[in-house]
Order: C-alpha cells, then structure tokens, then sequence
C-alpha cells in the first residue's frame, strides 16, 4: 500500500492497457459506465452548488461521441434528469446515430426511457442556434484514446460550442476533447474536468489548464490498490482525510497530539499569525504557542486564549528582532514542530531572525511566506522541513534547493500552491484535485501553513503525510464553502469552519 493515499497518474496509453486488462468483457465495461456516468453526475451537482445549484428546469447539452466516453456523457445525463425532474436534455450525436457503438446506444436507449419527452436528439446547428440556452454542457466527444487529426465537422462542432454565448456550465466527461496522448489546438473548454478511472498525464500539463479548468477525479475503483501501476507523478485521494474523522486514543492527554510552535507577525501583517494558529488549533494540535510582536500579544489573547501568545520584542519598523531567538528558545525543549512565516516581513533583521531559528532548529519545520528565502532555506538541507511557496517564492528559493536539477534537501517536501497545489519531495510529485478560486484570497496559505504545521507537530516523522493531508483537508473546506456560500461574498477565515464538514466522506469519491 502506497505511503500516501493517492493514485498513480497514468500516461494514455498506460490507461488503455490498464483498463483492456480490467475490463474483460461487455459486461464489466458497461457496469463501469454506469458508475462513471452516475459519480460524474453527482459530482456535477456539487460542482454547480458553487453558482446557486443546477436549476429544476436547466437543460443539458450532450455531445456524445460513439464510444465509452459518449456513453459515460449519456448516463451522466439520465441520472443528472432523474435528480432533476423537471430538467431536459438536448443530444447532439457527434459522429450520427449510425456510428454508435453498441454500448453507447444502450446508453442512449437508457437515457431516452429515464426521461420519456425530456430528451431530444438534433443536430449541431439546430441545437446550437441563437437563443438556445443551456445549464450544462456535457462533452462526451472522444475521450483519452482521441489521436490528432480532428475530422473538420467535429473541430467546427467543438469550435461553435465555445463560442456560444449561452452555456453557464461546461463539463468535459475524463478530458476535454480534442486532448490526448497527442492533441490540437481545437479542444472543447472545459470549466471542470471530471477525470473517471484514471488521472490521465495530459489533464496536468501547464499547456493545457485553461482548457481543462478546474480537474476532479472519479475513482471508480478501477486502480485497485494491490496492483495499480506505480508512476511518479500521482493524484492525491479524499481517503487522506479518514483518520482524522476517527476516535482518538483514549489515555492520552495534550502532549499526546503534539506542540507546535509558531513565529509570525509584524505591525505590518498583524492578522497572518492569527489564521495560522486558529488552524493550526482545529488541525487538533494539543498545544499552540505563538511568538508575536508584543504590542498584539494582549489583543491575540483575549481573541484566542486557547494559544499561548508570546509578547517578542520588534525592530524600529515593527518585525520580529532578533532577540526574539532566546524566547523561541527557552520554550522549545518540548516542542514537536515549528512554523517561521505567517505575517513575518520581509526586514533584514527579521529575515536572519527567521535563519538563525531555521538553523537551531532541532524539530521539524514549516517555512511559509517570508521564512521562504534563500538565507533562510540553506539551513535547512539537512532537516526535515515543509516549505510552503507560491509560484513566485518557489523560484526565489529554487536555487538554493536544487542542483543540477536535483533536490538538495532529502528530508524536504514543497507544497507549490497554484490553481492544482502539488506536494513533491523531489521524487514523487502529488496532485491535489481540491479547492478552487475561493482560495485565491489573502490569508489563505496562512490557513494552509498552519494546518500543516498543526498535523506535522501531531506526527513528526511523517513530513509529507501531513503535507498532503493538509493540502487535501484545506481544498476540502474550500469546496465546502465555495458550494455553501458562492465563490465571491466569502472570507477566508471562514474555511475554518468548513473544516469539520470537511472530514465527511463525499459519496461520488468513494470507490
């Protein structure tokens, strides 16, 4: 069993041979479908809870191609209108009705007896024509096993599907079409991806975000733990998160889950500090102690009593001095993990602050925000640490991680927070199918970096078990909130309440 609950990531061709190995004959393939084209369809549901929900009466645009992926597009459909019995489907059969193959007839046939007069089968024109709106568009063309070149009837099908202006939600059924081992320049866009089987490598590519939006994987319990193929590159699962739900050792008392220790804070970030402790508490950490400008220390108390604020002396422009290392040090015998970063600055002073408690430092580390520096990273190659860099920290610090290409810090792991947030430690790269614009808001790596720092003082050793599960745990509550409240009118600190429904299993991701 694989360290980290994930999936490999799987090239094209590796999914062909993986599922014609699995999928012995009709039968195994069209029960496959079925969960396929029901999970995506409750996904979908979720997914569109983030703009007020699928409407009663919305109807569903199907482009169905005339193999699997048509198929799973079609039952998707059915069961989107058995849970709407109000709403209607449109289906444009891509390559006509006469191309079919037997197992996507059967699921045109089952959608068209779900819904008697609630289903239409036209062509392109006449079901793209002005005026025609539509809730969701289900792309179902061709699928993983698409080979560039795209027949012209079918790119300008595609061509005229984004283009029009009456589509509020557009769905691809495993990858956008027109995408695959080899792709084009014409592919269906995408708002989500819902991956079914396998996380095909293609999905992941940088070339290709736009197109794919935001990916979801479907498990439908095709990779079978014992014998899924490795890859180094893997999809990280929603079954990161069971532990946490589960009971708690009995005799145990608040040194049992750990102590970590927190230095943030400066007169110009004074709230940073806050949300990473306020996580790094609801991440069930036994013990909080936190090392802030002293004039915030009173304030943070009374706000958060159930931390220990520590009042740390500050330089003339208001961040951490360096004195602030002999606190940090004379409460450190018993600490579990340290985090340097939330709110910290970016002063002299302050930076080599944050390198001298980096290089003392004998538990592991979290490195967030300003803590992630050069100086303050080339103490850390030979401890076990966490680093939490965006895009732009990422290339600040990359020089002093990696040589040659090569991952100079061998008890290291990066999360790299983006629209799809990875997690590596140099060998394995994981990918996070979570969270979404919601996070794209001031304060939440915060969040983030105290998560982590909360689950990494609960188990030490084990730096990139808490890295995932809190990346996982953090894109969780995000969705949650997205869905409860619509991406715009929410505030960051709010995920924190999202992180207890969190722990919930969510039924289309369970095998």
């Amino acid at each position: 069993m694989h360290p980290v609950p994930s999936h490999p990531v799987l090239t094209c061709a590796e999914a062909k041979a993986w599922e014609k190995a699995w999928l012995t004959d009709e039968s195994l393939e069209w029960s496959a479908m079925q969960e396929a084209g029901a999970k995506v369809a409750l996904a979908i549901l979720d997914d569109y809870k983030e703009i007020g929900g699928l409407p009663a009466r919305g109807r569903i645009l199907v482009l169905a191609g005339k193999g699997h992926n048509g198929g799973d597009a079609l039952l998707t459909a059915r069961t989107i209108i058995n849970e709407r019995s109000d709403a209607k489907a449109v289906v444009v059969l891509a390559f006509g009705a006469g191309e079919l193959r037997p197992l996507a007839g059967r699921a045109l046939d089952w959608l068209r007896e779900q819904a008697p007069g609630r289903v239409q089968i036209l062509p392109a024109g006449q079901a793209l024509a002005t005026g025609q709106e539509y809730a969701l568009c289900l792309d179902g063309i061709f699928g993983f096993q698409f080979r560039a070149p795209m027949d012209a009837a079918i790119a300008a099908l595609i061509v005229q599907v984004n283009k029009h202006p009456c589509i509020r939600f557009r769905a691809a059924v495993d990858l956008p079409s027109g995408m695959g081992e080899t792709s084009v320049a014409t592919c269906f866009h995408a708002d989500f991806t819902y991956a079914t089987g396998s996380v095909k490598y293609p999905a992941l590519l940088p070339r290709h975000a736009a197109v794919v939006g935001r990916l979801r994987y479907v498990d439908i319990g095709l990779l079978h733990e014992d014998s899924a193929p490795d890859a180094p590159e893997r999809i990280l699962l929603e079954q990161l998160l069971k532990p946490l739900a589960e009971l708690r050792v009995t005799q145990s008392d608040k040194r049992t889950f750990g102590h970590l220790l927190i230095v943030g804070g400066s007169h110009s970030y004074p709230g940073a500090v806050v949300l990473a402790a306020r996580a790094a508490l609801r991440s069930g950490a036994g013990l909080v102690t936190a090392f802030v400008p002293e004039k915030f220390a009173p304030e943070y108390a009374a706000r958060h009593p159930e931390v220990m604020w520590v009042g740390c002396p500050v330089t003339a422009t208001g961040g951490l001095a360096p004195s602030t290392a002999d606190l940090v040090r004379a409460r450190s015998a018993k600490a579990t993990a340290l985090l340097i970063g939330p709110g910290l600055g970016a002063e002299t002073a302050t930076v080599a602050l944050a390198a001298q408690l980096a290089g003392e430092a004998t538990v592991p580390l979290v490195l967030d925000a300003d803590a992630l520096r050069p100086e303050v990273v080339a103490h850390v190659r030979d401890k076990v640490f966490i680093g939490t860099p965006h895009a732009g920290e990422f290339e600040r610090i990359a020089p002093a991680l990696f040589t040659e290409g090569n991952f100079t810090a061998p008890q290291g792991v990066l999360v790299l927070k983006g629209p799809l947030t990875r997690v590596t430690d140099g060998k394995t790269i994981y990918h996070s199918p979570f969270g979404g614009p919601v996070l794209a808001r001031g304060g939440s790596g915060d969040i983030l970096a105290g998560l982590i720092g909360g689950l990494l003082a609960q188990k030490p050793d084990e730096p990139m078990l808490a890295a995932c599960r809190g990346v996982v745990w953090h894109g969780r509550a995000a969705d949650l909130l997205a869905r409860a409240y619509g991406q715009v009118t929410v505030e960051i600190s709010e995920i924190l309440e999202q992180l207890g429904p969190a722990l919930q299993p969510t039924p289309w991701q369970t095998p």
